[in-house]
């Protein structure tokens, strides 16, 4: 009887086998295209992923998908003289989230707000006072970087964001150099002063500024602290336009923001762990920055770098290999 039990099984999971390959080969290279987009989309914004899109793709097949998901390059810098900061919160409220903005708790330095929707949690930190914003670097900035949690807590931060991307000495990702420009307290840190350069950064009164430029030409600006990176999400009020699913896939993402009336948002959106959340694409980004009315914003990097941390711990949940699951960073946006 024991026999032939195990006579019977072995078909049965030759069948569930065939069926699950017949699945993968459905969505993998099958006739709807939106599956094939999204892995290859995924996979090459990825620093270490790419081997998926090449491994399952032939290198026309992802350079034609890459062609027909994209963000349109966004041209124009912010017109700060369009930012005028409010001296008292209000009470009427046009939405509910405008209400989640404006209605202040006893913290009247920041406020949490979960995020949530369709295959993904995350939070928006609104910071009410901008000049408490500064970037800041890891403690071994050139040499290695640091986890959030230990940036925040060296810096005794309220709240912290990750912010650049980052390029490493020894290629084991230990976030020892940020990529790309890099400005703190109005000086050149990393990043070749005189190539042009998708900047963002605050100015010295506080407005956050995404620009086109090149470093030195940011700081002759009023550039404080900046950043390389993107795509611009939204500029003077104007979202980017997405082609296809934008081209970078679902992933976790860091974003950061300024409305129209001074208030600072810090996104946060968890992803790459099933069941909980998924991330988001550029597309999906956009719509939760319409809903809380930004004005300015800007992708940062996302994926593994992507954390929050709260009055020195770890708010998110984020997704690298670690004990911590945050991975090293070279520098960090943070609120004191």
């Amino acid at each position: 009887m024991m026999k032939k039990r195990k006579l019977l099984k072995l078909p049965i999971a030759i069948a569930i086998l065939d069926l699950l390959t017949l699945i993968f080969l459905f969505f993998t290279y099958g006739p709807i295209s939106y599956f094939r987009n999204l892995l290859i989309t995924t996979a090459m914004t990825t620093q270490n992923h790419k081997f998926l899109a090449h491994t399952l793709y032939s290198e026309k097949t992802i350079e034609n998908i890459l062609k027909q998901n994209y963000v349109v390059e966004m041209n124009q810098n912010t017109n700060t003289n369009d930012i005028q900061f409010e001296k008292e919160p209000q009470n009427h409220y046009d939405s509910i989230y405008e209400e989640q903005i404006l209605k202040r708790e006893t913290n009247d330095l920041y406020k949490i707000i979960p995020l949530e929707g369709k295959n993904y949690k995350g939070y928006l930190v609104a910071i009410y006072d901008p000049s408490r914003i500064s970037l800041v670097s890891s403690k071994y900035y050139g040499t290695k970087g640091q986890m959030l949690e230990d940036i925040a807590r060296t810096n005794h931060a309220k709240v912290a964001i990750n912010a650049s991307g980052f390029l490493d000495t020894d290629l084991f990702g230990n976030g020892a150099l940020a990529s790309g420009i890099f400005i703190q307290n109005g000086q050149i840190k990393n990043g070749n002063p005189n190539t042009k350069a998708r900047i963002i950064g605050f100015n010295q009164d506080h407005i956050l500024t995404l620009m086109n430029t090149t470093a030195e030409e940011a700081i002759k600006k009023g550039i404080k602290d900046a950043v390389e990176f993107g795509p611009f999400l939204i500029v003077n009020g104007e979202p980017a336009t997405i082609k296809g699913n934008g081209g970078w896939g679902v992933a976790p993402r860091t974003v950061i923001a300024q409305r129209k009336d001074g208030i600072v948002l810090f996104i946060v959106i968890d992803g790459r762990q099933p069941g909980y959340s998924l991330g988001t694409d550029m597309k999906e980004l956009i719509n939760i920055l319409l809903r809380y009315k930004a004005y300015n914003a800007s992708n940062l990097d996302g994926g593994a770098s992507t954390s929050l941390n709260i009055e020195g711990k770890i708010y998110s949940k984020p997704c690298a290999y670690s004990n911590t699951k945050e991975r090293f960073l070279p520098n960090a946006w943070i609120v004191k």
